[in-house]
């Protein structure tokens, strides 16, 4: 699973940069999408709908909250396609 993560980083980090609004360089792994690049929940539901209709999984709402920087959305997206 983990090349599975490793193949999709990439395009992880684009997606939320896309909805974020903000320049690939300025986000890091632990870097707060909340506090650091000022997103609101819908931004979280944004990512959580984008990275379902582009890989084809299927992310509980639950999982929201821990979807608060790119490690969290990560976790959450290998344990959905690892189901």
């Amino acid at each position: 699973m983990a090349a599975l993560l490793e193949e999709r980083k990439e395009e992880i980090k684009d997606i939320v940069c896309d909805i974020l609004e903000i320049d690939p360089d300025e986000l890091t792994d632990v870097s707060l999408f909340k506090e650091e690049h000022d997103a609101d929940s819908l931004r979280a539901i944004e990512i959580l709908a984008a990275l379902e209709k582009k890989f084809g999984v299927v992310i509980d709402q639950s999982e929201l909250g821990r979807m608060v920087n790119l490690e969290g959305v990560y976790s959450v997206f290998v344990e959905a396609a690892d189901k």
